[in-house]
C-alpha cells in the first residue's frame, strides 16, 4: 500500500514538474530573450559611457601637448629663427624658448624639422639641450617620408604614430606645419611615447573590453597589440591587417564600419554604436569622434565575457526562482496528498480487503467531485461481485465434481492408450534383428535405432545364409502409432520378397516389395494426405566371394577408411510412390579396413547447432571420417555423442536409425 501510494505521489509531482518545465520552456525563452535584451541595453550603455570615458581621459593631455606644439609651431621665434636658420641670436633666441615648452610636454621632449635645411633638431630630458641637428632628412628615405608629406598637405598638423630609426624610438608625433604666410618653413612639434601611451589609455583590467584608437581613414593607432598598429601614416597607406575595417569578416560590417565613423565624425559629441565579429567573437563597437586630433576612439565590448551585469543580481533571480518552484513542488504535493492520496488509498485497503475476501468494506464517505463517484462507483461493484461470487461458488462446485469424473475417465483413457503403445513398443522391437545381428556379426556391428516416439516407423532387418547375410534399413512414411504399423506392412513385404527372390539380389527384393505394397493397398481408399512410402538400403555380403552388393530407394551406402569417405548413391523413387521405380544392384569388392554405414534421414535432418540447421550430409561424412577406424562399440558413443552435442535442446524431428558393419 505504501509503495502505491509513494508511486502515484511521485508521479504526481513528476507530472507537476514536467508541466512546470513545458510552462518554464517558453517563459524561458521568454525570459532568455528579456535578459539578453536587458544585457544588450546596459551594454550598450556600458560601451557608450567607457568610450566616453576613454574620450575624455585622452583629449585633455593630448590636446594640451597638441594646443603647447601649435603654440610653438606658430611662435614669431621659431618663424624667424627658420627663415635665417644660421643666424646665431635668432638660433638661440629659439632654443631658449623651446626649452620652456620641452619642460610643459607630457614627454618632455620637442622637435624642429627645417624645409630649408632639411636638419632635424630633437632635445628631451634624457640628454643636454642641443643646438645641432641630430640628422638630414632624406626625401629618398621612407623613414623620412613622414616630413615631405606633412609639409604637401594643406593641413595645419597631423597626428602620425612612426618608429624614428635615428633615434630609435616609437612616438605618437604630434606634427605642426609652420608657416609664414603660404611659404613652409618647416614641422615642428612633440611626440607621445607609444609604450608609454598604451600603457596609459589603452591597456584595461575590463574583462572582454579591448580600447582602439584609429585615425581619419580607419587605420589603427593604438592596440594593445603592437603588431597591429599602422606606423607612418602621414606618408604611406595602412595594410589591410592595420585596419579595424580589415579585421572584420564582412563587407557588410566594413559598410557599417564606414557609415559609423561618418555619423561620429558629422556628429562629435555622440557615440555610434554597431555589431561585428572581431578576433571571431560577436562584439559591440561604440565609436566617437576627436575632432581636434582627427582619432576615433573605439570600444570593442564582448557581451559575453564582459560584466555588463552584476553577477549578485543574477544570482539573486535565480535563487528566487528555485525557491518558487520548491514552494509550487510543495504546495502541490500537500493538495495531493490531501485531496487525492488519502482517499485512494482508502479506496485501496477496501479493494484489498475484497481481493481477501471480505465483502464487508468500509468505504470513504462520497464527496460531490470524482473521488466520491468512484467511492459510490467501487461500492455497487463490491455488492456486485460479492452476489456473483456467492452464485460462481455455487457453479464451481457442481462443475468440479463433473469435472473431477471427467478426469478420471481421462485417466483410464489415457492408461489404456500408453498400455497399448508399451506393448506395440515390444512387438515393434521383437520383429528386429538384434539377437541375430549380435550372434552373426558380434563387435563387427553397430545398430543405432531411436524411435522419435514410444514407437516409430524406423526398422532394420538381417537375413544369414551360410556366410552371406542381407542387412538392411527401413524408413517408413510417418512417426508414432501410424508408423508404427507401416512396419509391420513394411516387414511382411520384405519378407514375402525374400523368400520369393532370395537375398543375394536386392534390387529384386525391392522391386518385388514395391509390387507388394501396391498390391496390399491398391483397393483402400485413403486420403492423398495420408504417405504410405518408404525408404529402404539393402546390403548382401558375399564373405566366401569378397562381394558387396547394394541397392537403395532413396537410402544410399555410406562407407569410410579413415581417410576416404563415399556414398553408393540409392534409386531416387521410394518404395510405394506415387510413380513406379527402377532398382539396380551396385557390386562392390569387399575390402578389409572399410566400414559401411546405412542410415535413415533421421540422423542427417536433425535440427541443432546456432540457427537450427540438419545435421547435414557434409558434416555426417567428416564425423564418419574421424571415427571409421574405431572399433564399433566406440563409433556407435562417438556418433550418439556428436548428435547429441549438435542437437543441444532441439527436440528429436525424426525417427533415427544407423546399422554399421564392416569385415576384416
Amino acid at each position: 500500500m505504501a509503495q502505491w501510494g509513494l508511486g502515484l505521489r511521485a508521479k504526481s509531482l513528476l507530472a507537476l514538474i514536467l508541466a512546470g518545465l513545458l510552462a518554464l520552456a517558453p517563459a524561458g525563452l521568454i525570459g532568455w530573450e528579456v535578459l539578453k535584451s536587458v544585457r544588450d541595453h546596459f551594454g550598450e550603455a556600458y560601451a557608450r559611457n567607457l568610450t566616453q570615458l576613454k574620450l575624455q581621459s585622452i583629449l585633455a593631455p593630448v590636446s594640451r601637448d597638441l594646443a603647447l606644439a601649435l603654440r610653438l609651431a606658430n611662435s614669431e621665434v621659431t618663424r624667424q629663427w627658420l627663415l635665417d636658420e644660421q643666424d646665431p641670436e635668432k638660433k638661440a633666441l629659439f632654443f631658449k624658448e623651446a626649452e620652456g615648452y620641452r619642460r610643459d610636454f607630457r614627454s618632455g621632449s620637442y622637435f624642429v624639422a627645417s624645409a630649408g635645411s632639411r636638419g632635424f633638431y630633437f632635445n628631451d630630458d634624457h640628454e643636454e639641450t642641443s643646438d645641432q641637428p641630430r640628422y638630414t632628412l632624406n626625401p629618398k628615405e621612407q623613414s623620412d617620408s613622414w616630413f615631405f608629406s606633412s609639409i604637401q598637405r594643406m593641413e595645419p598638423y597631423n597626428i602620425n604614430v612612426n618608429y624614428d630609426a635615428h633615434l630609435k624610438i616609437t612616438q605618437v608625433w604630434l606634427n605642426i606645419v609652420v608657416r609664414n604666410e603660404e611659404q613652409v618653413l618647416g614641422v615642428a612639434g612633440t611626440g607621445l611615447n607609444l609604450s608609454s601611451f598604451i600603457d596609459e589609455f589603452i591597456q584595461t583590467d575590463e574583462t572582454g573590453v579591448t580600447p582602439i584608437i584609429l585615425n581619419s581613414e580607419g587605420a589603427i593607432q593604438a592596440h594593445r597589440n603592437p603588431d597591429l598598429i599602422a606606423l607612418n601614416q602621414a606618408a604611406s597607406d595602412a595594410r589591410a591587417d592595420q585596419t579595424l575595417a580589415g579585421l572584420l569578416q564582412t563587407v557588410a560590417e566594413r559598410e557599417a564600419l564606414a557609415a559609423a565613423m561618418t555619423v561620429a565624425e558629422t556628429d562629435s559629441g555622440q557615440v555610434s554604436v554597431m555589431r561585428a565579429t572581431l578576433d571571431d567573437r560577436d562584439q559591440l563597437l561604440a565609436l566617437a569622434y576627436i575632432p581636434e586630433l582627427r582619432w576615433h576612439v573605439v570600444t570593442a565590448v564582448d557581451l559575453r565575457a564582459a560584466q555588463v551585469l552584476s553577477e549578485r543580481w543574477l544570482n539573486t533571480a535565480t535563487a528566487a526562482l528555485v525557491m518558487l518552484i520548491v514552494i509550487l513542488l510543495l504546495a502541490f504535493g500537500y493538495a495531493v496528498e490531501r485531496l487525492v492520496l488519502k482517499p485512494l488509498r482508502k479506496l485501496q485497503l477496501s479493494a484489498v480487503a475484497l481481493a481477501q475476501g471480505d465483502f464487508d468494506v468500509s468505504l470513504p464517505p462520497p464527496g460531490r467531485d470524482e473521488l466520491g463517484d468512484l467511492s459510490r462507483a467501487f461500492g455497487s461493484m463490491a455488492r456486485q461481485i460479492r452476489n456473483h461470487t456467492e452464485e460462481l461458488e455455487t457453479k464451481v462446485l457442481a462443475r468440479t465434481q463433473a469435472l473431477e469424473e471427467v478426469n478420471r475417465d481421462m485417466r483410464r483413457a489415457h492408461k489404456q492408450i500408453n498400455d497399448s503403445i508399451d506393448y506395440a513398443s515390444l512387438i515393434q522391437k521383437a520383429i528386429l534383428p538384434s539377437h541375430q545381428l549380435l550372434r552373426q556379426l558380434g563387435e563387427h556391428h553397430f545398430v543405432l535405432w531411436r524411435p522419435r516416439d514410444v514407437v516409430g516407423g524406423d526398422f532394420y532387418i538381417f537375413r544369414a545364409e551360410e556366410d552371406c547375410y542381407l542387412l538392411g534399413v527401413v524408413d517408413c512414411a510417418g512417426h508414432g502409432v501410424p508408423g508404427a504399423l507401416m512396419t509391420m506392412l513394411a516387414s511382411a513385404a520384405l519378407d514375402h520378397a525374400m523368400s520369393r527372390t532370395g537375398i543375394a539380389a536386392p534390387a529384386a527384393i525391392l522391386g518385388h516389395t514395391d509390387s507388394t505394397i501396391r498390391g496390399m493397398l491398391q483397393h483402400c481408399e485413403l486420403p492423398r494426405a495420408i504417405a504410405t512410402n518408404m525408404d529402404v538400403g539393402l546390403a548382401y555380403v558375399d564373405r566366401s566371394h569378397r562381394v558387396l552388393r547394394f541397392s537403395g530407394a532413396k537410402i544410399g551406402l555410406y562407407w569410410s577408411d579413415g581417410e576416404r569417405v563415399g556414398e553408393y548413391k540409392g534409386n531416387r523413387r521410394a518404395i510405394g510412390d506415387r510413380r513406379v521405380g527402377s532398382y539396380t544392384d551396385t557390386e562392390i569388392a569387399l575390402q578389409p579396413g572399410i566400414t559401411y554405414y546405412l542410415t535413415t534421414d533421421g540422423f542427417l535432418d536433425q535440427a541443432g547447432g546456432d540457427l537450427g540447421y540438419g545435421f547435414g550430409n557434409t558434416r555426417f561424412a567428416q564425423l564418419l571420417r574421424s571415427h571409421a577406424r574405431l572399433p564399433m562399440a566406440r563409433q556407435a558413443s562417438a556418433l550418439t555423442q556428436a548428435l547429441a552435442d549438435y542437437q543441444g535442446e532441439y527436440p528429436q524431428r525424426d525417427d533415427i536409425t544407423i546399422l554399421s558393419f564392416r569385415f576384416d
